[in-house]
């Protein structure tokens, strides 16, 4: 999924791992990126989040696709900085879940994402099988 990611890769996110509904993925806060106070754009940083929110809810397999998402914003990024977004499926129940995503910069904490997911319904109307808890 990640190699067909074209807007993730274009920013230069990079996968740094991905299983077992987790995931982790790193990217560098570059100029472009960077609003009107000279801080990285929020928008960014959720990007980076729901990259590694989606790669992590398609570690199962079946196609999933992001139902909402949420961030907080907890500290300012700037041009250069190496962030790292940390994902983990909290639980699965049928074709939703729920996941968290921790966006590091180093060992500082700048975001906190929640991501709900949904599974796609096979175009040949199969549902997919029910799935527990995780």
């Amino acid at each position: 999924m990640f190699d067909a990611d074209v807007a993730s890769r274009g920013l230069g996110i990079e996968l740094v791992s991905a299983g077992g509904g987790a995931a982790v993925a790193r990217m560098r806060v570059t100029a472009g990126m960077l609003n009107g106070h000279r801080i990285g754009h929020g928008g960014f940083v959720f990007l980076l989040a729901d990259t590694a929110f989606a790669l992590a809810c398609n570690t199962h397999g079946p196609a999933t696709v992001a139902a909402g998402g949420e961030i907080s914003f907890l500290r300012p990024v700037r041009e250069d900085d190496l962030l790292t977004a940390y994902a983990t499926e909290r639980v699965r129940y049928g074709r939703s879940g729920i996941y968290d995503v921790t966006v590091t910069r180093g060992d500082e904490v700048v975001a906190e994402f929640r991501g709900r997911s949904r599974t796609l319904v096979p175009p040949s109307g199969d549902r997919p099988a029910p799935q527990g808890e995780v």
